[in-house]
């Protein structure tokens, strides 16, 4: 028998919006997890109290952007048009179906022009603190890693530029040391740091703040790249963003002063190959705590010695080459590295000068940074049972982070522009990443809690009956 459906869509109809919203919806479990009224303290002062027409509630605002991050859409004039029409975004935001929602414009005012980049770093540890209150975080080991967000900005708009290279943070601390070593072995101390070098760098006409990204198979673009660092439960603790071409070793002072800041608990950084570099080996264990990196392949030319087959002997001050010939002391240069030359006279009739060098004069030069034993004992810590099985949680943490976040959450590309803006909707998406995972396990928690409650009251009353 043929049935059809009759055009009831004129009919008048008496609905509770509370019923419409299944029971296990995400944004349920999140509307449970956290007081969102916490938020007038952070952002009351940004208000006049007694002038003006009366505002959007700022908690709507802000669950309009985490609607936003949560579902990766991709920008606040589709999520104000999905709030329009989906019952659940309704049901969060506090509206009924026949209420008007903002309009999008409000929303990217208030998150461009009265949300400071302060305000939102206050909201991104807010719902960090909730997390280490209810006793889900675990800061005593720290993940590290940056990940790259192309930018928007086309690369065909772009001007070569010259800029001078951004001098190290240590740089005056090396400089100290450097000269401390050179008077140590009889050599005049440098009058100073040399004097800035140029760069010529690509400069986007759209987005000056990015910088250009171009890694292995990857399309050379203009990207920013985001530091951040999480948890062994994947939930991060802070992030910092940086034009797309400042290297990963360059980026981490910036997030790991922030780190040992709050978090003075952090007792090992895991970090991969990329940070494994003399300043941040002696930067984390000065500071008394471990840092946890991997092997890292030696650079140089295929088909010679690697620096390792040369022997440093610290009571001599010299190196002993593959062939058990002593190069001495030269000098100490000023990128802080101790040269050690071998006579050209004795390297002339060597069998493996070929594997060893093509210098003209015949001469070996072998280099030792001042700071190296700092990576020797990071290169100690590498070897440990316990630290090898805390590398191995890199994928299952930081790594999953950046794959959930491109996949899931829309962080493949951002649709703004400035390093501002763009740091304030990293956090935000961070930090909806952090409730999400938080409201779940708090979800589950409390419901195997109640489950438990009826057991045994169940129990209880059967025993007594």
């Amino acid at each position: 028998m043929l049935a059809t459906k009759r055009d009831e869509r004129g009919q008048y109809e008496m609905i509770c919006i509370e019923e419409l919203v299944p029971s296990d919806h995400i944004l349920r479990k999140i509307d449970a997890a956290i007081d969102f009224t916490h938020i007038y303290d952070l952002v009351g002062d940004l208000y006049c109290p007694d002038n003006g027409r009366p505002s959007i509630d700022p908690v709507v605002l802000f669950k309009m952007v985490l609607i936003q991050h949560l579902f990766g859409i991709p920008s606040l004039r589709k999520t104000a048009e999905e709030v329009k029409l989906n019952v659940a975004y309704r049901w969060f935001l506090g509206y009924l179906l026949n209420e008007t929602t903002p309009h999008f414009s409000t929303l990217s005012h208030n998150f461009r022009n009265r949300y400071t980049p302060e305000v939102v770093e206050a909201i991104f540890f807010w719902i960090l603190d909730e997390i280490n209150n209810a006793g889900y975080l675990s800061p005593e080991a720290v993940f590290v890693d940056g990940t790259h967000i192309k930018a928007n900005a086309n690369t065909k708009k772009a001007v070569k530029k010259a800029v001078p290279k951004a001098a190290k943070i240590y740089e005056e601390q090396l400089m100290k040391e450097i000269n401390e070593d050179r008077e140590k072995n009889g050599k005049k101390p440098f009058d100073g740091p040399k004097p800035p070098e140029e760069k010529t760098i690509a400069e986007s006409t759209t987005d000056p703040e990015s910088g250009v990204f171009h890694k292995g198979e990857h399309k050379k673009c203009f990207a920013y790249t985001a530091q951040t660092a999480c948890d062994k439960h994947g939930y991060v603790m802070d992030v910092t963003v940086n034009p797309g071409n400042t290297h990963d070793s360059t980026a981490f002072d910036g997030l790991y002063d922030r780190l040992r800041e709050r978090f003075p608990q952090i007792e090992a950084v895991v970090m991969d190959a990329g940070y494994k570099t003399p300043w941040i080996c002696k930067k984390v264990i000065d500071d008394g705590r471990i840092p946890v990196l991997p092997y890292k392949r030696p650079m140089g030319a295929k088909g010679f010695f690697r620096p390792y087959d040369y022997v440093y002997d610290e009571y001599y001050n010299c190196v002993i080459c593959p062939e058990n010939q002593v190069l001495n002391y030269s000098t100490t240069n000023r990128d802080g590295y101790r040269e050690f030359k071998s006579k050209g006279y004795i390297c002339k009739n060597c069998p493996q000068r070929s594997k060893c060098t093509n210098n003209a004069k015949c001469e070996k030069t072998v280099t030792k940074h001042i700071w190296s034993e700092y990576l020797e004992i990071a290169e100690d810590i590498r070897h440990t049972l316990k630290y090898k099985k805390l590398y191995e949680k890199r994928k299952e943490t930081i790594e999953r982070v950046f794959a959930d976040a491109k996949e899931k959450y829309g962080m493949r590309y951002t649709l703004l522009r400035g390093l501002s803006q763009v740091t304030n909707w990293v956090r935000l998406k961070f930090a909806a990443m952090n409730l999400k995972k938080f409201a779940i396990r708090r979800w589950s928690t409390d419901g195997n809690l109640r489950l438990l409650l009826v057991f045994f009251s169940f129990n209880f009353n059967f025993c007594f009956a």
